[in-house]
């Protein structure tokens, strides 16, 4: 069964001082499947999709993606963490695409995209340009190579961030509620070329409020509340008919 899954989480905590964010979170996602993370702000999920890369650290439990156990290692039963460098390492291939687009404002489209193969992957920088004229058209965006992230719109600047996290060719795709930060009319540029990676085979998690993309995408849905997977299930049947008393209560408010 390992052989198949690419995210296994394992009772995983994370606390921030007092407050405890994450209070032992299981949840497993097959290698090609798409996750929906969805639930009420404050609830944990951006947290833990930041564990997954380890851009923060866990307090008790276990992550691995791909069979490898993500930020520490372990001797015996317990726990050290890696160095930065290798850490950084694992991350290469956890492609992650954040609300704000964190594009270089400074570099054309064309150069964000470039810039972590050449830097990172010390790819050629005529692979590396060829690469991304292929994944910028993957994105609909052939014909802005050369703009600025002042001169595109948000949906634009959001589908460049993406191409940017594919150029590494990750072997997992993180989206932490990728069109929130985007005008209503914008939203669905983006989340059309999500549905095309999808389709593509690309394994994700994604924690996002538009339910309507997580009913017609996602093979699985998690709803999390106060740092506890509440209920999770087949997208269509949990939305459809939620079991859990609070999974009623916010699906309420937002369908």
């Amino acid at each position: 069964m390992t052989d198949t899954l690419m995210v296994d989480a394992d009772q995983v905590y994370k606390n921030f001082g007092a407050n405890q964010v994450l209070k032992g979170i299981s949840l497993e996602v097959k290698r090609g499947e798409v996750l929906c993370l969805v639930g009420p702000s404050g609830s944990g999920k951006s947290t833990f999709l930041r564990c997954i890369n380890h851009l923060e650290s866990v307090d008790a439990g276990r992550l691995r993606v791909d069979g490898v156990l993500v930020g520490y290692r372990e001797r015996g039963d317990k726990l050290h963490e890696l160095k930065p460098s290798e850490a950084a390492l694992q991350r290469r291939q956890i492609g992650m695409v954040f609300q704000r687009f964190n594009l270089f404002p400074h570099m054309t489209a064309i150069e964000n995209v470039i810039e972590a193969p050449i830097r990172v992957n010390k790819a050629s920088r005529a692979h590396a340009v060829a690469r991304a004229r292929e994944l910028l058209d993957r994105v609909g965006l052939a014909d802005k190579g050369g703009s600025y992230p002042a001169h595109l719109s948000g949906g634009q600047q959001q589908r460049v961030a993406i191409a940017r996290a594919l150029a590494m060719d990750p072997k997992l795709m993180l989206f932490d509620e990728p069109t929130s930060a985007l005008d209503p009319e914008l939203v669905g540029e983006v989340l059309d070329v999500m549905k095309a990676l999808a389709q593509d085979g690309m394994t994700m998690i994604v924690v996002t409020h538009e339910m309507g993309f997580a009913r017609e995408v996602a093979d699985s849905l998690v709803f999390m509340d106060g740092g506890v997977v509440i209920e999770s299930g087949n997208p269509r049947e949990v939305l459809a008919n939620p079991q859990h008393e609070r999974t009623k209560a916010f699906l309420s408010k937002v369908l």
